[in-house]
């Protein structure tokens, strides 16, 4: 459940909607809706992808590390 509580922080704290995002790294809106819910998670790409939109790593988008 951390991914998708840091995924949906990052989105807000950037200002985009979810629609803008998904976007960005070539999903659905429907998909990244399923991430950000908690309900599906992104392949290895897509992960990668969205640690790169939002400046952050991996290890935090996985609630790994807090920073």
């Amino acid at each position: 459940m951390v991914f998708s509580e840091r995924l949906r922080e990052c989105r807000i704290k950037n200002r985009w909607k979810q629609r803008e995002v998904a976007e960005q790294i070539g999903v659905a809106l429907r998909t990244y809706q399923g991430y950000e819910g908690g309900r599906s998670e992104p392949k290895f790409e897509k992960l990668v992808a969205l640690a790169d939109l939002f400046d952050v790593t991996l290890d935090y988008l996985l609630g790994r590390t807090d920073s």
